[in-house]
């Protein structure tokens, strides 16, 4: 198969589970090479998406193709490496003998300490499976993704369960790979990964497209300024300051987006004496991202 064929190709998909349509006529294509960010809300519709792509599911109506074959075709599958939200490990072996077992499904697998490495595991490869923490668990799945030197990588939520060193070591993991040539598909909802890994992101609501383009472009979307900080006020009351767009919050810290982010910040520091931890930035792909999910709506 000629490798500027396109990885991934929905079509028009559809899909149902009862009364739930969860694709709505998705057309999505994932170009050869880069790191593509899926992102949406919960129940956007990007599980099922790659359920499709990955063969798992079959559409209801419309088309999906995996390196322009059925997904379930052997030759298509053997291209690509997958590491899914939650997957089970046999308890019984060790890291390297998993390692092994998937490097032996593949013809040009790559040698299992170069991937057990690459995955941060070194040290723990005679350590059982049922030993591992959660983050090493995480880890493993990622070494099986990649042992094979897959064609396209999914990594469906990577970063779950990591700290922060392992997720940094992660993303220079996944940065190399796409040096070499593979094509990275990411969901995640730390869109701060997605906004440091990804060259393009494609935002999915309700079972469609809502938007493409590099990280510049969906930053391009949403004009103005991004306020964050701690405040007494109320949500209603930080709508009312001039020039906010949109409020939203962040664990403690609110977040505003406003066409006039000096004279938001004014008014806001007129209104509450008690502000902390104040930040003024550009829109970010966060905000981007919040901005298209509320049009959407």
């Amino acid at each position: 198969m000629p490798h500027s064929v396109s990885p991934v190709r929905l079509t028009g998909a559809v899909k149902r589970f009862g009364a739930t349509l969860a694709l709505n006529g998705l057309d999505l294509e994932i170009a050869p090479g880069g790191v593509t960010a899926l992102l949406g809300p919960n129940g956007a519709g990007k599980t099922t998406a790659i359920g499709l792509m990955l063969g798992r599911l079959r559409p209801d109506a419309g088309e999906a193709l995996l390196f322009g074959r059925d997904p379930r075709d052997l030759a298509a599958r053997q291209r690509i490496g997958v590491m899914l939200q939650s997957a089970g490990l046999p308890q019984q072996l060790t890291v390297m003998e998993q390692v092994m077992l998937f490097a032996g499904y593949y013809e040009a697998a790559m040698p299992a300490a170069e991937a057990v490495a690459l995955a941060g595991l070194g040290g723990l490869e005679r350590r059982r499976c049922s030993a591992l923490s959660g983050g090493q668990q995480r880890r493993l799945q990622f070494a099986l993704a990649i042992v094979g030197r897959p064609d396209m990588l999914v990594l469906d939520e990577p970063s779950v369960g990591l700290d922060l060193e392992a997720r940094r070591a992660l993303w220079t993991t996944i940065r190399a790979l796409r040096d070499r040539g593979a094509t990275v598909l990411l969901t995640t909802h730390h869109l701060e990964e997605a906004e440091a890994l990804a060259d393009r992101v494609v935002v999915i609501d309700k079972g469609r497209v809502r938007a493409s383009g590099s990280v510049a472009d969906m930053k391009a979307l949403v004009s103005g300024r991004s306020i964050r900080c701690l405040t007494a006020l109320d949500d209603a009351a930080l709508a009312a300051l001039p020039g906010v767009r949109q409020v939203s919050r962040s664990g403690r810290h609110v977040v505003l987006l406003s066409e006039a982010g000096e004279a938001t910040m004014r008014a806001l520091l007129a209104a509450d004496a008690g502000v902390a931890d104040l930040q003024l930035t550009g829109a970010g792909l966060e905000e981007a991202f919040d901005a298209l999910v509320a049009e959407a709506a």
